[in-house]
């Protein structure tokens, strides 16, 4: 029986149209204006599908067949696709997916920001959009009483065991699949997350794309690593790459992979690598970003946007490990970060420090916070760069923008719909958003990064 106002209902098999793509990659199909998400499907085809699922304003359908399909339309190359929730689009032509992640910054800006007449250029995308990552991060577990290493299957805490992943680094599949046949050979047990036992949580495996140098983590339950040195030895002899072998511990009963404590059980505490001609020190806990190739990209815009000249100071908020930082501090005259997190700004003292950096300053807190005291002691910046996390801007820090009134700002940002929000912000407090370029860091998923560029309109 069909609920008032909706069209449709559980189990009906229909015919559609599917008329455009959600941020998370569904297919849109509207049926006397309700809208149905059917996953896989793609804009202008025709599609028979079955209803899974209504509510009030809009409803899920599954994909049963399709009627006529897209010329866009490519067959995933990865086996474990549709299993697995790593990748979105892979059924999208890479061309495709460019043009879409385009269209997904310009419709939010429009729709969430008001911000229209405003250029938002092509994504620029990779030559080679596979085995980008740098950085492996897979959970451990049991089936038939055999090791299993892979990732979560959709909507669900089940993993899908694996020997490689077609979006990492092929060398990061062979350390995983070597640091699971080195587990079973010593009986170590994989984490029960329902039971709360066993050893083995994940496995992190980091490398650097210029360096070659590789570092394995084993985040464990407790601080009891069985066969620790057999583990260690085996691990150094397998896998030649490796400079770095660290444990971190995670007691807690929680999906967040690492816990607080972390020690090195052999080698050196970080690995290093290259964006463009910056070094940087990674540990094992730091962020960086796991795509270097273009995150020069992003980054060569964010210092074109900048458009420094050598006299300027400038503000980068939620530095890091100041990734972005050392980039500004190659033309400014001054840069100072601030980030929240106080290994990432003692790894990013560190990466000043190896580039022979002294007109670089980081502090330790929240931009909010930081930057309003900054300002109230006399600190002008002619550049601020901000580069949130996925909820944006703080308030208290958007006005205190407006306040010190830079001449430019430059928003780095992993969420368009954030990003629409505080530009609506700062174009209603004397900003002017010049341009906005998409850049393409996550290959067949439906995640885009942005640069905007904002000058004051006086």
């Amino acid at each position: 029986m069909k609920q008032k106002g909706i069209p449709v209902q559980k189990n009906d098999v229909l015919n559609v149209h599917i008329e455009d793509l959600t941020h998370e990659g569904a297919g849109v199909a509207k049926i006397e204006g309700y809208a149905l998400f059917i996953p896989e499907a793609l804009p202008g085809e025709e599609v028979e599908v079955k209803v899974i699922k209504t509510n009030k304003g809009y409803g899920f359908a599954k994909l049963v067949n399709v009627i006529t399909e897209s010329p866009n339309r490519v067959e995933p190359p990865c086996p474990i696709f549709r299993q697995c929730g790593g990748c979105q689009i892979q059924h999208l032509s890479y061309e495709a997916q460019l043009v879409m992640k385009q269209k997904q910054v310009k419709d939010v800006l429009e729709r969430i920001g008001g911000i229209y007449d405003v250029p938002v250029h092509p994504t620029l995308g990779m030559e080679e959009p596979w085995q980008y990552r740098n950085k492996s991060q897979v959970p451990f577990g049991e089936k038939d009483g055999e090791l299993i290493a892979g990732f979560y299957q959709k909507r669900s805490h089940n993993i899908i065991d694996m020997d490689s992943c077609i979006i990492q680094q092929e060398e990061n599949d062979l350390a995983v699949q070597e640091v699971k046949s080195i587990a079973a050979r010593y009986g170590i047990r994989a984490y029960d997350e329902e039971k709360h036992r066993g050893t083995l949580r994940h496995v992190v495996v980091r490398q650097g794309k210029k360096t070659g140098e590789m570092m394995i983590v084993l985040v464990t339950r407790g601080k009891e690593l069985p066969n620790k040195k057999n583990v260690i030895d085996d691990i150094r002899e397998s896998l030649p790459s490796v400079t770095s072998i660290v444990q971190n511990v995670n007691p807690k009963r929680t999906n967040v992979i690492f816990g607080e404590t972390t020690s090195v059980l052999w080698g050196e505490e970080y690995i290093h690598d290259y964006i463009g001609d910056i070094r940087f020190a990674i540990s094992a806990r730091s962020f960086y970003q796991v795509n270097p190739e273009q995150t020069k990209v992003l980054y060569d815009k964010a210092l074109e946007y900048a458009d420094l000249r050598g006299h300027e100071t400038v503000i980068d908020a939620y530095c890091g490990i100041g990734t972005i930082s050392l980039f500004l501090a190659q033309k400014a005259k001054k840069v100072l970060g601030v980030e929240i997190v106080p290994e990432a700004i003692s790894d990013a003292k560190q990466n000043a420090r190896i580039n022979g950096f002294d007109h670089v300053d980081f502090a330790v807190g929240e931009a909010e916070k930081v930057i309003p005291w900054w300002y109230a002691q006399g600190v002008r910046a002619d550049v601020l760069v901000v580069d949130p996390p996925r909820k944006g801007c703080d308030a208290e820090l958007l006005e205190t923008i407006l306040a010190m009134k830079p001449e430019r700002v430059v928003y780095v940002s992993c969420n368009p719909a954030t990003l629409a929000r505080d530009l609506k912000v700062l174009e209603a407090g004397g900003y002017r958003t010049k341009e906005v370029q998409p850049v393409d860091m996550f290959p067949q998923s439906t995640h885009v990064e942005c640069c905007s560029l904002l000058i004051r309109k006086d």
